[in-house]
């Protein structure tokens, strides 16, 4: 196996002496000429392959995609303008909200200040109609009570007139010997 390794390794290097005689075809200076030409003519079908074909194509692509980056940058623009008045339409909404519910708060609190004035004034208008009565009635049971009072001391007054002196005297004339001491 070594041996048909080395046979190889020989005959490699027999066939690289002969061509490094013979010389690279790039540097030979007979072949120049048909090398520019052919350079030039090459270089020339790949400038108009590049500029008709590919480059229109990357250009195209590129284009599309700044249109299509503008596009994105617009809807973008577009929907924050639009979250931002749905967001100012939000707290405008809110604060409509609060004033309203404020201003409800205000009508409740004065209608039910209203409502405990009326009943308040109902109440004391209540107190004031039994304070009259009472006061009728004290001033009548008074009135009653003084009666029976002068009723009462004019009948001790007769009973005492009558052990002290003697006599019976009638309770209309002990009344009006009492009358003028109880006006005073």
């Amino acid at each position: 196996m070594f041996a048909s390794i080395a046979v190889l390794a020989e005959a490699a290097g027999e066939a690289a002496h002969e061509a490094s005689k013979a010389g690279l075809p790039q540097l030979n200076p007979d072949t120049f000429v048909h090398q520019l030409f052919w350079l030039v003519v090459t270089f020339l079908v790949l400038l108009f392959v590049m500029s008709r074909i590919a480059l229109p194509r990357v250009g195209e692509v590129i284009e599309e995609r700044a249109e299509r980056i503008q596009r994105d940058i617009d809807s973008a623009g577009r929907l924050k303008a639009e979250t931002d008045k749905a967001l100012a339409d939000y707290e405008k909404a809110l604060a409509d909200a609060r004033a309203n519910a404020s201003g409800i708060a205000k009508q409740t609190r004065e209608k039910l200040a209203a409502e405990t004035d009326a009943e308040k004034a109902r109440a004391d208008a209540n107190i004031a109609t039994k304070l009259t009565d009472a006061e009728t009635r004290i001033a009548a049971t008074k009135t009653k009570a003084l009666t029976a009072v002068n009723d009462i001391a004019a009948e001790t007054a007769r009973a005492v007139i009558a052990k002290l002196v003697g006599q019976d005297v009638s309770l209309d004339d002990v009344k009006k010997v009492l009358q003028p001491t109880a006006g005073k």
